[in-house]
């Protein structure tokens, strides 16, 4: 292959020739993922374990994944088990994932799916679509794997894949809906489902960003890229803009009896719905601000570093004794007892605030 398929027949012969030469790899070296059918087994996937783990491995690696799969799956086996699910159990358990609002919007969709479907997923782009937290991406990946329709799925990896074969040049996310067609021009409609796994497991551990295995790739004969040897450099992207730097203070407060002083967070924005320690808004410039109660707080010196999509956060952090009497009765802010207390269940940035604080007490 070069830079066209040439005539109509002669696109769809190659076409069909690169489908089922990566499927017959796909066969030999699919990856062993908790929430996948291996090629060749008699069990049908379950949408509800694909929807989950597509959820989850949105911007977040397969590695990070696979533990807080098996435990959601382990806690809730069914998607109505997950729709009856309390919300703070449920974003306790997500915590450290990232993202909050994918579970946020998990709970939404487990109980429109329970409540409104009957427990039954959708098995076309368009119901799944209709569903909450379901964009264009997961849509396709749910009904290419789960149902085994001939869906586009167009994560990081099939561009990457697609940009090498073809040697497009354009940067993304500009080349999105050119590298889209190319991928849909290759999707059979023989074993579609493990034909987009296999194009994701190829990106994920063949052609990947850096050092490509060229040399064992099943599409090293037909890849442009390759053969004029631009392969590393693509795909190309647009350059980003630097993160901002926001700031905003951690108050981490504890009674004489160990118990520590949370802040349940809106629903709506960065780790909406989670638990975490009372503090300031998070902005660039410096800021009045006052503690969320009458104590003796000390600046430790130290800064929670975290970095999000679109900024890199340093929250200084503060520590005091407090005194439960002061919580106002109205407030977020809740006491959880010493013995209840998981450091787990907060977010990571939360989490280091923490164990500065804790370093604090203890000095």
């Amino acid at each position: 292959m070069r830079d066209e398929f040439g005539t109509s027949d002669a696109r769809d012969t190659l076409a069909g020739e690169l489908a089922g030469t990566l499927l017959a790899w796909y066969d030999r070296h699919a990856r062993d993922l908790p929430w996948r059918v291996p090629p060749g087994s008699n069990h049908a996937p379950d949408p509800y374990r694909i929807w989950l783990s597509e959820v989850m491995l949105q911007q977040t690696t397969v590695a990070a994944v696979k533990t807080y799969f098996e435990r959601f799956t382990t806690l809730w086996p069914r998607v109505t088990d997950l729709a009856e699910a309390e919300d703070d159990r449920v974003m306790a358990e997500w915590a450290g994932l990232g993202y909050y609002a994918r579970a946020r919007n998990l709970l939404k969709c487990a109980r429109t799916v329970a409540r409104d479907l009957g427990g039954t997923f959708p098995d076309s782009e368009e119901g799944l679509l209709a569903l909450p937290g379901i964009g264009p991406y997961t849509a396709a990946a749910i009904s290419a794997i789960a149902f085994d329709r001939p869906a586009v799925v167009l994560d990081g990896n099939v561009e990457r894949v697609m940009a090498r074969l073809h040697d497009i040049h354009d940067p993304l996310p500009g080349s999105k809906m050119t590298l889209k067609a190319r991928a849909e021009a290759l999707t059979p409609q023989h074993r579609p489902g493990d034909y987009a796994q296999a194009v994701m497991d190829l990106g994920a551990t063949i052609c990947t960003p850096r050092s490509p295995a060229c040399g064992i790739c099943p599409w090293r004969d037909p890849c442009v890229a390759r053969d004029r040897g631009t392969q590393a450099e693509l795909p190309k992207k647009t350059p980003k803009k630097a993160k901002p730097i926001r700031q905003g203070i951690a108050y981490v407060g504890r009674t004489p009896s160990g118990d520590w002083l949370l802040e349940k967070r809106p629903d709506s924005g960065l780790l909406g719905g989670m638990l975490g320690w009372p503090g300031t808004a998070w902005a660039e410039a410096s800021q009045d601000h006052a503690p969320p109660l009458p104590a003796n707080w000390r600046d430790t010196g130290a800064e929670a570093r975290h970095t999000f999509t679109h900024f890199h956060l340093r929250l200084a952090v503060q520590v005091a004794v407090i005194d439960p009497g002061q919580i106002p009765g109205d407030s977020a802010l809740r006491l959880v007892p010493a013995q209840d207390f998981r450091p787990s269940d907060l977010p990571t940035v939360m989490r280091k605030a923490f164990d500065l604080g804790r370093t604090a007490f203890d000095s």
